[in-house]
């Protein structure tokens, strides 16, 4: 033999290996999946059943609740003149209130455009 033969040899069973652990790898990867599936169904089976549907939730006896339209208005912070600091129970709860007048304000032709629509805007 001469040196050709054990140079390819050697680059031959380096390839062998290269592909067996490839294979191991692969046959690994497979099983951890196949276990992670079974583990999954095992936990699932001891979980509580799925409600029945009468114990799913109903429509309340007077029908389904409708949407509420109102016009909101800023409800300010309250001023004070006195040295004191206001107090969390002297504030609103929401920033907004119902307004005074709960007619909608309309769009009228002309008299406004967004940025970049390529109206005239303001006139």
């Amino acid at each position: 033999m001469n040196t050709v033969t054990f140079v390819l040899a050697a680059a031959s069973a380096g390839d062998v290996v290269n592909l067996i652990l490839a294979f191991l790898g692969g046959i690994f990867v497979a099983g951890a999946l196949i276990w992670a599936v079974q583990l999954g169904m095992r936990v699932r089976d001891h979980e509580l059943p799925h409600p029945s549907p009468e114990d799913q939730p109903h429509p309340p006896p007077g029908g389904a609740v409708r949407e509420a339209r109102e016009v909101r208005e800023p409800d300010e912070v309250p001023h004070w003149d006195h040295g004191e600091r206001l107090m969390p129970y002297e504030l609103h709860a929401s920033s907004t209130r119902t307004g005074k007048d709960q007619n909608r304000r309309r769009w009228l032709p002309g008299s406004s455009g967004s940025f970049g629509s390529g109206g005239i805007g303001h006139v």
